[in-house]
Formats: C-alpha cells, structure tokens, sequence
C-alpha cells in the first residue's frame, strides 16, 4: 500500500537534492571559518584585480593629462593616495564579502538541517512500514 506522507517527503527530499541540494552540500562540506576564509580571500584577489583593470582603464583615459602633469606632481603622495584607496577598496570589499557569505552559509546550513530531518522522518516512516 502507498503511504502519502513517505511519498511526499520522498518527492521532497528528490527535489531538494536535485535544485538547491547539491550547492549546499557542497557549502555544508566546510567548517564556517574555512568557508569564509576561503571565499574572502577569493574576494580579496578579484577585487585586487578588478581595483587593477578600473585602475589602468583610468589612466587610459587621462593619459594626455597625467603625462603632462607629471613632472608637476608629487609622486611619492600619488602613491600612497592610490595605496590609500587600494586599501579602502578591500576593506570595504572584505566587510561586504564577510557578511554575504556569513549570510549564504548559515542559510544553507539551516536548509540542509531540514533535508536531514526529512530524511530522519523518510527513515523512521519505512521503519514503522518495514515492522508491520
């Protein structure tokens, strides 16, 4: 005979592992400070990279300008403004990444702690079905 409620939770459960499942198992698999340490500095590096390439793009378009003020230009402070900004940028960068993927964690946390359940319930219907 068919149970309904094996039937659902087992539809569910298939339909979880087969959408959102497979990324947060993936998520579930890291400790939460390997997780965040791992996807910040990732953060950090393509940040560098897009700092770069914003960077060059700008100097690309003010180049007539800044080679003809570069002699009047102290060097030194140019260079510590843009190492100033270059900081900034990552901090900010490292804050919001934190927080984004603090966020994308503890939901698929949550999410896989009722796949289990289900799975726990799925178990014990087959269980009371196997014993009858």
């Amino acid at each position: 005979m068919l149970n309904e409620e094996r039937i659902k939770l087992m539809t569910k459960t298939a339909a979880y592992e087969e959408n959102e499942g497979k990324k947060n198992m993936a998520i579930g698999s890291y400790f939460r400070s390997d997780y965040l340490e791992l996807h910040v500095i990732q953060s950090l590096l393509y940040g560098t990279l897009a700092f770069l390439v914003v960077g060059a793009m700008v100097l690309y378009y003010r180049f007539e300008t800044f080679l003809q003020d570069i002699y009047k230009m102290d060097l030194l402070q140019f260079g510590k403004d843009i190492l100033r900004y270059y900081i900034i940028f990552l901090v900010v960068n490292a804050v919001i990444s934190y927080i984004v993927y603090s966020v994308r964690y503890s939901r698929a946390k949550r999410s896989l702690k009722r796949y289990y359940n289900n799975l726990k319930k799925l178990s014990a219907l087959y269980e009371r079905e196997g014993k009858r």
